[in-house]
């Protein structure tokens, strides 16, 4: 994943577009909006987030109105749109994981990292927010942590200590 925090100029490497390529053969002529989906995904795994920039370089590819790009990346929170920690710790917060301490946990995670939900750590490695239902509830609290969400269940205060210092450690 490339670091950018500023997307001005973004043009996508030749290996992004025969990614986009292959995608938009899956789907008739006319439709190759229906392959909006996986190209933002790829985006966001090259570029970490997706930038307005980014959204119009897709909507220019893909023959469509950016506006049409911009309202599927909105709708689905899966995208980010500004810039993440290299690490996202991504707690759930639905009703299951707060009744046994996910707001516990994500109180915990603010005041570890020493960034309100949403905001990148200084060092650039880690972000967290709430999200909603994980599909976990019986093993909850349980957060994923991005890139490759992994899942974590059962957390306690200590449990995410060392989740974050063995990630940390991976850097």
């Amino acid at each position: 994943m490339l670091s950018v925090t500023e997307q001005k100029d973004i043009e996508f490497s030749s290996s992004l577009i025969s990614q986009f390529d292959e995608i938009v053969t899956r789907y008739p002529a006319g439709k190759q909006k229906a392959g909006l989906l996986p190209i933002l995904h790829l985006v966001q795994a090259e570029y970490g987030w997706v930038s307005p920039e980014a959204m119009d370089k897709v909507a220019a590819y893909l023959e469509i109105k950016p506006i049409e790009v911009y309202e599927v990346a909105t709708f689905y929170t899966m995208f980010f749109l500004r810039p993440q920690g290299k690490f996202v710790l991504e707690v759930c917060r639905t009703g299951p994981c707060c009744l046994v301490g996910a707001e516990k946990i994500m109180d915990h995670i603010e005041k570890t990292l020493g960034v309100k939900e949403g905001e990148v750590t200084a060092d650039g490695k880690f972000s967290w927010r709430g999200v909603e239902c994980l599909a976990a509830c019986g093993m909850a609290p349980v957060l994923q942590i991005g890139p490759e969400y992994t899942f974590y269940e059962n957390l306690t205060e200590q449990s995410v200590d060392q989740l974050i210092n063995d990630l940390k450690n991976k850097i």
